[in-house]
């Protein structure tokens, strides 16, 4: 991947070049590269770029990397969502989520918030990118505090920090943004916040959906269930592993 693009080929187009040389500047270029990833800076912050969803989303270290498992809250959106909802995507750093479920529904109104103005501006460039930022209204918001106090969702999402502060991390972590992963001595502060402020402005019936470490899904439950949601579930991953926490705002 970093010979490819130190080459500003495709992998196939590399792959299809591999019995000629390397040109001296290229291997410069790449020497460079190999020595950042040597410091355990995440190929995606080297090259700019990470697949989600089969898009390819532009990543600077001002946003969380997109994940795999991530994938499976567009899944459940896209899923669960009526036809012309209003989904909100709280915290939307490089806007993957928003713009995976925008590409594949254009009958939604899709907003997406983030508290860092530097976020947003990679996540307007990837919706541009994909053609949906005509579709997705950006606003700079600490989860609920700068959207319009009328505003009501038929479903949101989030993928928000939920890494304890004292908990250890691979090296590669340490070069993503705290305040996308930290997030309280438990890792749940966020969640505290965010299910409240959610169930206050669900549409009646309206679903709420976030992403959590493996070993929260009962703390995060009791938050959901604590605020009188509904149905509340949990998801697990490809892994196995609990990931999501799905609950539904009462009819009335």
């Amino acid at each position: 991947m970093l010979l490819a693009n130190a080459s500003g080929l495709e992998r196939a187009g590399l792959f299809a070049r591999l019995r000629e040389d390397v040109a001296a500047g290229v291997l410069v270029e790449f020497d460079t590269l190999i020595a950042r990833r040597a410091r355990r800076e995440p190929v995606a912050y080297i090259i700019g770029e990470k697949e989600f969803y089969s898009l390819a989303f532009r990543v600077t270290h001002d946003c969380l990397i997109p994940r795999p498992e991530t994938e499976l809250l567009v899944d459940e959106a896209l899923k669960r969502a009526p036809p012309g909802a209003r989904v909100l995507d709280v915290g939307t750093g490089s806007g993957c989520i928003a713009i995976a479920i925008a590409v594949r529904r254009p009958d939604l109104r899709l907003t997406a918030c983030d508290v860092s103005s530097a976020a947003l501006a990679v996540a307007i460039e990837n919706a541009r990118r994909h053609d949906v930022d005509e579709r997705i209204d950006f606003v700079e918001s600490d989860l609920f505090g700068g959207l319009a106090p009328e505003s009501r969702w038929d479903v949101v999402v989030a993928n928000p920090p939920y890494v304890a502060d004292e908990e250890g991390l691979a090296p590669e972590l340490a070069w993503e943004p705290p305040g996308a992963l930290r997030a309280g001595p438990d890792g749940l502060s966020v969640i505290r916040r965010l299910v409240p402020e959610a169930a206050a402005r669900l549409a009646p019936g309206g679903t709420l959906m976030f992403e959590i470490g493996s070993a929260q899904a009962q703390a995060a439950v009791s938050v959901a269930e604590c605020e009188g949601l509904k149905q509340v579930a949990v998801q697990s991953d490809l892994s196995g592993l609990p990931r999501l926490v799905v609950a539904v705002c009462a009819e009335s």
